[in-house]
């Protein structure tokens, strides 16, 4: 799967192909992603098999979005398959996931998780104190996106969210929402179509064009329940948590697809640029820097493909990947010399996405910062507690 995907990518998705796939109103190629869908079965790769998925696990999910990464593809699949398919799996009625998996399976539905309050890192669990409480959803306060049931029937909302990762051209929305006001606040989770009545949607302004992201407005707009209504919106918290330490570990393979491709052709340039006759990559300077972020990304890579197995260290994995990543694209940029500082040359490419995505998922500081409470690594009986 591996050869096919990076062979397929190759052809159709080099840099100035992706470049020009951004640009369009999609913000991806159409004709791909379905080739991806119709040949390779992406979508649906994790996906049960009774849903129409191929069955297999997060370990060859992880794979694909490693090659994906390598080549910065712009696509759906994240969004989809990383941050919606798992919460209807794990949230939604079983008509629900009857009327929804198999169309992700197939590539025919795309989806986006819209959050509001600015942080999807917080929203997933990834980053901030304590067991998520959903206070970024609103807190019946002003703000956030609030739900209310309408006169009929359903569920009204209103509010916006910022940053919602693919969010512009989504198919479906799920949208999480404050409800209950002070006496039973909770956050649930909401299905809008992209036809829904008082829903706004705006592509913004990108660090990083290959992550396309959308802002979401939602004027009194109609919506289904994602699930069953829950007391306190607890088995929503965790579904998004759970949901987080998924996500993580596909993030942390796209990192390294994309530290190892901004290596390959680091590497590749200082093999043939030539300096005071000869290439600059025979300068043991050249090569000691080489070297060390070789390391750097075999170690990212140990780091995800353990992830991949055990998910609930995936927020410690995608730490240390972004932080590779960023290393590696800062490296490739000097390597290049003038020509890598130049705005239109690909290693800005690969610096963009590590840049992007530490602002979207991390900080780095703040992922280890919660993998480190999560282990109680700070709390009073630990031999670390007087750190605290």
């Amino acid at each position: 799967m591996r050869r096919t995907l990076r062979a397929l990518l190759t052809e159709r998705a080099a840099p100035d192909l992706v470049k020009t796939a951004v640009r369009t109103e999609a913000g991806h190629d159409p004709d791909l992603w379905a080739q991806l869908s119709r040949d390779l079965g992406l979508p649906g790769l994790a996906l049960p098999a009774e849903y129409g998925g191929v069955g297999c696990t997060l370990v060859e999910l992880s794979a694909a979005c490693e090659e994906t990464g390598r080549a910065l593809l712009p696509s759906p699949l994240l969004a989809t398959c990383g941050l919606v398919a798992p919460l209807v799996t794990a949230v939604g009625t079983p008509a629900q996931r009857t009327a929804l998996l198999p169309r992700i399976a197939d590539g025919s539905l795309t989806c986006a998780l819209a959050v509001p309050g600015g942080s999807i890192a917080t929203a997933l669990g990834l980053i901030g104190a304590g067991r998520p409480t959903g206070d970024w959803a609103g807190g019946g306060r002003a703000g956030g996106v609030q739900a209310r049931p309408a006169p009929d029937a359903g569920w009204l909302l209103y509010g916006e969210a910022a940053q919602v990762v693919d969010g512009h051209r989504a198919d479906l929305l799920v949208v999480a929402a404050h409800t209950g006001g002070f006496p039973r606040s909770r956050t649930l989770l909401f299905l809008v179509g992209a036809d829904a009545t008082g829903l706004s949607r705006s592509r913004q302004t990108a660090l990083d064009e290959t992550r396309c992201q959308a802002r979401v407005e939602l004027r009194d707009c109609p919506a289904e329940l994602l699930g069953v209504d829950s007391a306190d919106g607890t088995s929503v918290l965790d579904a998004l948590a759970a949901t987080g330490t998924w996500a993580a570990a596909l993030i942390a393979a796209e990192a390294v697809g994309a530290a190892e491709g901004a290596l390959e052709r680091t590497v590749a340039y200082v093999r043939q640029r030539e300096q005071f006759g000869r290439a600059i990559g025979s300068f043991q300077a050249v090569q000691h820097r080489l070297a060390d972020l070789y390391v750097s990304t075999r170690a990212a890579r140990s780091a995800a493909s353990w992830a991949a197995r055990h998910p609930a260290d995936a927020g410690l994995a995608l730490a240390q990947c972004l932080e590779a990543l960023r290393t590696v694209s800062a490296e490739a940029v000097q390597l290049h010399g003038g020509i890598g500082f130049t705005w239109e040359h690909e290693a800005h490419l690969f610096f963009k996405r590590a840049a992007a995505d530490e602002l979207l998922f991390g900080p780095v500081h703040r992922l280890r910062e919660r993998a480190a409470e999560g282990a109680g690594l700070f709390s009073a009986g630990s031999p670390c507690g007087g750190l605290g």
